[in-house]
């Protein structure tokens, strides 16, 4: 299959959520810092013995400090995401860096805002240092907490992302090689058939079998161009049945009538390749072989509302209530829902005194 040089938009994906994540982060932490500023300078207004810069200094020297160990939360953030799964664990990393934390807090917060004091020839004046040490130890532990819960969160829906992304390409991955591996299974089929059908001729009409080996040519042709390429115009694969149409005539040359019926405006419509040839086929071995009486066979592609149908008629032969399908009809299923899902589908039924094989694919999923 193709392979296109194009960059995997999973991976931009996956790129744009590495960048999100962390400026989400910063646009939280930013917005909180002011609006504990703000909500400070407030109290100070209301209170005429703060100072207004008070405030912005408390709030500030804590904002500079809490930032400091945020940046390293960040930082150490890859080292943290196996234990996403495992919250106890995750959290319990994390605050081992407490106690480290308390300390920093307290020689940088409060010598900060002992030497602004100091600088405006006032005297920063707190409780004792016992009462400092306890206060401080249970309001950066609940701050601590929060942050860090915020912070799991964050990155949990950043790692839930990467599985997802890493999932899709996997899907992606699969679906292009059980392709691959429906369509190789496709074309030795079809050759065997079609050679057999020229070898019949060999030792009875010489002609007739020069012109099928022409015919096969083209054929082959055709079919070579579609290897690799998953989809095709349906005017190139409606060709591809024509050729095929015409080896089969000419084995059956007075046994069989195909009549074409296709709508000009759906000729560039794109197609799984090869999808349709063993409908075809079938039509052949079931209505056409088993008989002495002459067979019809129609081809007909349409647009049906919203959707491509492609049908595939012969008389000759009905269904038998238990039949089973061959590997071509299997095929053409498995590839219809691997490239389409739900938006496309196999129908095969009686009608018209015959056997009708339906291919029906919404018209807004062909342009993919």
């Amino acid at each position: 299959m193709n392979v296109a040089s194009h960059p995997d938009p999973t991976d931009t994906h996956a790129k744009d959520e590495a960048t999100f994540l962390p400026r989400t982060l910063a646009a939280l932490w930013a917005v909180f810092w002011l609006l504990m500023i703000c909500v400070a300078l407030q109290d100070a207004f209301r209170n005429s013995g703060v100072r207004w810069w008070e405030p912005i200094l408390w709030e500030g020297s804590s904002a500079l400090v809490a930032t400091g160990w945020m940046l390293f939360a960040v930082r150490t953030r890859a080292r943290h995401a196996r234990y996403l799964d495992r919250p106890l664990l995750w959290f319990g990393t994390y605050l081992l860096w407490l106690p480290l934390i308390i300390i920093t807090w307290l020689a940088v917060v409060y010598p900060i805002r002992h030497a602004v004091y100091a600088a405006a020839g006032l005297t920063y004046a707190h409780p004792g240092w016992g009462l400092v040490v306890a206060y401080e130890s249970v309001k950066l532990t609940i701050f601590t907490g929060l942050w860090l819960g915020i912070l799991f969160g964050i990155d949990s829906h950043g790692q839930w992302q990467l599985q997802r992304q890493r999932l899709l390409r996997m899907h992606k991955a699969l679906a292009e090689a059980q392709l691959a591996q429906l369509q190789g299974q496709l074309r030795p089929h079809f050759l065997f058939n079609a050679l057999n059908t020229v070898s019949a001729l060999m030792h009875t009409d010489v002609e007739r079998a020069d012109r099928m080996i022409a015919t096969l040519g083209d054929l082959l042709r055709i079919s070579l161009r579609t290897n690799g390429n998953e989809m095709t115009p349906l005017a190139e694969e409606l060709r591809t049945l024509e050729l095929y149409a015409d080896i089969m005539c000419e084995r059956f040359r007075d046994r069989v009538t195909v009549s074409w019926h296709t709508e000009a405006a759906l000729a560039e419509s794109p197609v799984p390749a090869l999808l349709l040839q063993p409908l075809l086929e079938n039509a052949f071995r079931h209505g056409v072989e088993p008989n002495v009486a002459k067979v019809y066979i129609e081809i007909r592609a349409r647009r049906d509302n919203d959707a491509l149908e492609v049908v595939v008629h012969n008389t000759g032969s009905m269904l038998a209530p238990e039949h089973h399908e061959g590997i071509g009809l299997r095929n053409c299923r498995e590839r219809l829902g691997i490239i389409y899902g739900d938006a496309a589908s196999l129908s095969i039924r009686n009608e018209g005194g015959g056997v009708a094989a339906c291919v029906r694919i919404q018209l807004s999923e062909t342009i993919r």
